[in-house]
């Protein structure tokens, strides 16, 4: 009986939350599409953390010959 009342509950829970959770997903965007994606903010970063790795390692590699 244990086993029953659990199913069930598990059903009941699926249920209810794909009843709610489906028209949500289901609305359009707000708004215009994207027209592109900006990278700079991240790609500038990157870039200059590796042209500070490497001259570092440059450096180290001036001061150990």
């Amino acid at each position: 009986m244990k086993n029953m009342k659990f199913n069930l509950a598990t059903l009941l829970f699926i249920f209810i939350g794909v009843v709610i959770f489906l028209p949500v997903m289901g609305q359009p965007p707000v708004g215009p599409p994207p027209t592109s994606t900006p990278i700079d903010g991240g790609l500038s970063l990157v870039i200059a953390a590796c042209a500070g790795y490497g001259a570092k390692k440059m450096n180290d590699r001036r001061k150990g010959k």
